[in-house]
């Protein structure tokens, strides 16, 4: 990355010089593992869909560098961590979940049961029909209701 610099234009978006000299608009940060690794392996990937340059790790960059990727990647990786289900409107699919997150209250639809992944740890991934991402970083961190609405799902 000693030879690269990366910026924003006047629109906001993300802009790679690379080692040759050439300017790419409109770059994304892509994280390899956002959930068990964020900070190890960063693609940054240009408009057309492919990959312009692979980081190992966000630790190695200069501060001003990560500070511009930090800002797309927040936005990118928003994922609310669920602390509590309230109700769940049937116990089959597709179903819609009023819960309690570190976001505020929100309600979603779980389209299928599919749409739970479990994760290394005891943590779950819930997907929303709109694509939002459900966390629950500890099944057992939910209070007891709680684990008894989920439990119909797994």
């Amino acid at each position: 990355m000693d030879r690269l610099q990366l910026e924003r234009d006047a629109f906001g978006r993300l802009v790679l010089t690379d080692a040759e000299g050439m300017r790419h608009v409109g770059v994304v940060p892509v994280r390899a593992f956002p959930l068990t690794a964020p900070d190890d392996g960063i693609s940054l990937v240009g408009s057309d869909g492919r990959e312009l340059v692979w980081i190992d790790r966000m630790d190695v960059l200069p501060a001003s560098l990560r500070q511009l990727l930090d800002e797309d990647l927040v936005a990118r990786d928003f994922a609310p961590t669920l602390l509590k289900l309230h109700k769940v409107s049937s116990f089959g699919v597709p179903s819609t979940w009023q819960v309690s997150t570190d976001r505020g209250e929100s309600s979603f639809v779980l389209k299928a049961e599919e749409d739970i992944r479990r994760l290394e740890g005891g943590a779950l991934l819930i997907a929303s029909a709109h694509g939002v991402q459900f966390r629950i970083p500890d099944v057992k961190s939910l209070d007891r209701p709680s684990r008894k609405l989920l439990e119909r799902f797994l």
